[in-house]
């Protein structure tokens, strides 16, 4: 089924300023019912989680709503969801859990393809730890992970292989099953970025071969915070440093300090939102997401195609980078002899948000030379033909 893309659209507040928004990779525009749900929440009753008052089973149903709805997201258990404030964050917090394991002479195996939250957090660790780093290059042709360079990394030495399920600037999805397997036939454990991934794609934490997996709901419609998921009998052999009264059962010992219930709420309702946008007729929640998931899939790839069309229509001064067989609806290009920050400008002045940057791939440019700043165009599901047509036509009127 074609999803009903004003329908969406007139759950989304922010849209009726008239903006075309293609920021979507930094950060998605909020739905109306996730900030009810949190202003629910936040105006309750509401205390500390506890079992007596209203208040406290308030706290505790935010809680348990919430692993139970990311649970389905990214099928795993639901003892298996940790919130933090951040991707970036959790990976810290894990980098210094897991670096306690490790030994000098230990490697670990970090993509030049990933955003810098996965890649500085564990190179800090393993400095600290006495451990070497290697690298997973990136084809300047293809845009794909050179596979060939992470079989030379990968060694009976490797702790942790970090990858990115996705690439926040080229859109590219490297073959995470085939790195997973490779991995773990090392005795390696195996992190995956899912950030950029979860805002297309219907997450199979276990299908993927990830051990440990983090996303950010603030990137698919979502309140701003981080999501970790893994298996709970692999959460239960991590011990993090922690306050002696806190809990030190799974999850609730990686969460350091009280839940930010609100915030809880309203990333359980981007779940549930996202589930009601073309459910089919599954009555379980992880069936219609992947209902509603694939509908929104098709309809960004059309918006993908339409969106090339229209930049190869502009000729040579116009650079696509992004070029992987396998990708998200994400394009990261640069104009011939002129500078990206101009044309950010120029498009806002139509209101027309496409950033300039690098953001956060530093890796990823360093190892291409790509030039700083790049455009990059995001789609998200909210997203229209529309949009798209006044992005072209201002970056038509830009050249």
């Amino acid at each position: 089924m074609a999803i009903d893309v004003n329908a969406l659209r007139a759950h989304f507040p922010s849209l009726d300023h008239g903006f075309a928004f293609f920021d979507g990779p930094g950060g998605t525009q909020t739905p109306r019912p996730v900030a009810d749900a949190m202003v629910a929440t936040l105006t309750g009753p509401l205390s500390n989680r506890g079992v007596v008052s209203r208040s406290e089973l308030n706290a505790e149903r935010a809680v348990t709503d919430f692993r139970a709805a990311y649970a389905d997201l990214l099928r795993v258990p639901a003892e298996g969801v940790v919130h933090g404030r951040s991707a970036t964050q959790l990976t810290y917090d894990f980098s210094r859990h897991l670096a306690k394991g490790w030994n000098a002479g230990d490697e670990i195996v970090l993509s030049r393809l990933d955003h810098d939250s996965n890649v500085r957090p564990w190179v800090q660790a393993a400095e600290r730890a006495g451990v070497t780093v290697r690298w997973i290059e990136i084809d300047s042709e293809s845009m794909e992970l050179d596979l060939d360079s992470f079989e030379r990394a990968l060694s009976p030495r490797t702790r942790l292989v970090a990858v990115t399920a996705a690439s926040n600037v080229l859109g590219t999805k490297p073959p995470l099953r085939r790195i997973a397997d490779r991995a773990h036939e090392a005795g390696a454990l195996v992190y995956v970025d899912g950030v950029h991934y979860a805002a297309h794609h219907l997450v199979d934490v276990p299908a993927l071969g990830a051990d440990l997996f983090v996303c950010s709901p603030y990137k698919f419609l979502g309140p701003h915070c981080g999501v970790l998921a893994a298996a709970p009998e692999l959460l239960d052999t991590v011990h993090p440093d922690k306050l002696v009264p806190s809990p030190d059962t799974v999850p609730e010992r990686f969460e350091f300090g009280t839940l930010p219930y609100e915030t809880l709420a309203g990333a359980t309702a981007a779940v549930d939102f996202l589930a009601a946008i073309d459910p089919g007729t599954g009555a379980a929640r992880r069936e219609r997401l992947a209902h509603s998931l694939g509908s929104l899939h098709e309809h960004e790839r059309a918006l993908r195609t339409r969106l090339e069309e229209g930049l190869h229509a502009l000729g040579d001064a116009v650079t696509l980078h992004s070029k992987a067989t396998d990708r998200t609806p994400t394009l990261l290009m640069t104009i011939e002899g002129r500078d990206a920050r101009e044309a950010q400008v120029h498009l806002a002045a139509r209101d027309v948000l496409a950033p300039a940057g690098s953001f956060y791939a530093y890796e990823t440019f360093t190892a291409l030379k790509l030039e700083n700043p790049a455009l990059r165009v995001g789609l998200a599901p909210y997203n229209s033909a529309e949009d798209v047509d006044r992005f072209l036509d201002g970056l038509a009127s830009f050249l």
